[in-house]
């Protein structure tokens, strides 16, 4: 018989970032709504991300980056997950990403060319991303259960 387990998610700021504020938040905000939370705290490296979501069979990376520089901390981050294994999981990444103003569209498109499911910015509701998350969960096991029939 199959059990339910709880998803598990693993949370960081990546780089050289050492905003913790929403990084604390988000730990909270994601253990309230029923997930596992692995928080990596900040100044985490892609390989930390990775090895952690191996440990814990994350179904999820959730990146934080609120310095600006998260194209050059991610890139290569969705490569790296594949090399390791992690063809399927989900990476998110939210925060103030880019330097500069950007039209929404355009980060979107630069982070989704990076491999990144989904892309929050600043100020974005956390009710949508948790919608979100969960609604590609379900989109995964129902994929997932018609690989298997």
């Amino acid at each position: 018989m199959k059990t339910t387990q709880t998803p598990v998610v693993v949370l960081g700021v990546i780089g050289s970032d050492c905003h913790c504020v929403g990084n604390q938040i988000l730990d909270a905000f994601f253990s309230e709504r029923g997930y596992r939370v692995v928080n990596l705290g900040v100044m985490v490296s892609q390989e930390e991300f990775i090895h952690a979501a191996i440990e814990s069979a994350a179904v999820a990376i959730l990146v934080s980056s609120l310095y600006g520089h998260a194209e050059i901390d991610c890139t290569g981050f969705r490569q790296r997950c594949r090399e390791r294994g992690l063809d399927d999981i989900l990476l998110y990444i939210g925060g103030n990403l880019v330097v500069g103003k950007l039209p929404r569209a355009a980060i979107e498109q630069k982070f989704a060319a990076l491999g990144f499911d989904r892309v929050f910015l600043a100020g974005d509701d956390l009710e949508i991303a948790a919608e979100c998350l969960k609604s590609d969960l379900a989109r995964r096991a129902r994929r997932e259960r018609r690989r298997i029939a």
